[in-house]
């Protein structure tokens, strides 16, 4: 995909502002939110660019004074200097986008290798993301939950939704979890104090919503839909109705259920969202190449030996095997304090755009 000019983009950015201000357009407000979140991304191309344009002014007026006035000579040279970064910068935003990356964010945490200490870990990873959206002004769902005997999650599967027009979007920080997140530490449940080796697997999918083009992946004759009572921790019924709903596409295996909705269409209609996310996902796998070695990079198996990313509580340590990313702040990221590892993924991700 060629990067759009700066005038085609200037162009839609201020369509997209006549749009926005017309009071029709707000009647269907996920249609407005789309074109807010693409008006705020544009935002930032557009100020770049008249940023850029204002300095070359600038450093072209200063050079035709200083022909006079050799006082002016300096201030045509500061102006110069800052132009290459400025240049950087705009060619940076014109990189395309993962059109994902304004979406919303479904996310499956599954415990593996490593018996209850990996389910505490998946836990662990739960309580990061979900501090780390905390912290974005995101809002958390938990759809499904299955918890351990000691506290932990089994699984889990949870959407992040941004609250406004926040031009990055979910996805474009979330999209880099997927695959098997490693630990080394001491269990709870080690009497020796040796240091153990498990995992957890994460798995990423765009929100889709209620996407016509996604939704026509999908016929009723193809679903299995079972229900069944809710419950809680240790097994105890927390519902005496039937609420739960667990869906199975046949075609693909794909099995997906909710029940913390008070019904059962509720239940129904969260597992269908995420079954379509995930229906989205593998379709554009198999069109796409590159999303497909994209996805690939996800878990398949919790396999320690398939890691993205480990984090050992002995060195106080957290490395990203993808892009070698290390730091000794593992308290802080567990908080919720995720913007470096992010960033990292992020800075890797653009370069090797600009590189291609």
């Amino acid at each position: 995909m060629s990067a759009p000019s700066v005038d085609a983009l200037l162009m839609e950015h201020a369509e997209l502002e006549r749009a926005l201000a017309d009071p029709a357009v707000h009647a269907d407000a996920g249609n407005a939110r789309k074109l807010g979140r693409r008006y705020a991304e544009l935002g930032q191309v557009v100020g770049a660019a008249k940023e850029l344009a204002a300095v070359r002014e600038d450093e072209a007026a200063a050079r035709e004074l200083a022909a006079e006035d050799p006082t002016f000579a300096a201030e045509a040279e500061s102006l110069a200097t800052r132009i290459p970064a400025l240049e950087t910068k705009l060619a940076e935003l014109l990189v395309p986008r993962d059109p994902h990356d304004g979406d919303d964010v479904v996310m499956e945490v599954k415990s593996g290798e490593g018996g209850e200490e990996s389910a505490l870990f998946a836990g662990d990873l739960v309580r990061m993301y979900t501090r780390y959206a905390e912290r974005r002004g995101w809002k958390v769902e938990v759809l499904d939950s299955n918890p351990s005997d000691l506290g932990g999650v089994k699984d889990l599967t949870m959407v992040v939704r941004s609250r406004g027009t926040d031009p990055a979007g979910v996805w474009s920080a979330l999209k880099f979890e997927g695959g098997v997140h490693r630990v080394q530490r001491v269990p709870v449940t080690e009497s020796q104090g040796r240091i153990h080796t498990s995992a957890a697997g994460v798995l990423v999918y765009p929100d889709t919503g209620a996407d016509d083009a996604v939704a026509d992946l999908i016929d009723e004759n193809d679903l299995r839909v079972d229900v069944f009572r809710s419950s809680g921790h240790g097994g105890q019924s927390v519902n005496t109705t039937d609420s739960a709903v667990r869906i199975t596409h046949l075609p693909t295996g794909i099995v997906v259920s909710c029940q913390n909705e008070r019904s059962q269409l509720q239940n129904r209609a969260r597992a269908m969202e995420v079954l379509r996310s995930r229906l989205q996902a593998l379709h554009e796998a198999e069109q796409e190449a590159a999303a497909s070695a994209e996805r690939k990079s996800q878990v398949r198996t919790v396999d320690r030996s398939e890691r993205i990313r480990t984090y050992n509580f002995p060195e106080n340590r957290i490395s990203d095997h993808r892009v070698g990313y290390k730091a000794h702040n593992l308290g802080t990221v567990l908080d919720g304090e995720l913007d470096g590892v992010v960033e990292a993924l992020q800075a890797a991700d653009r370069a090797e755009q600009l590189a291609s």
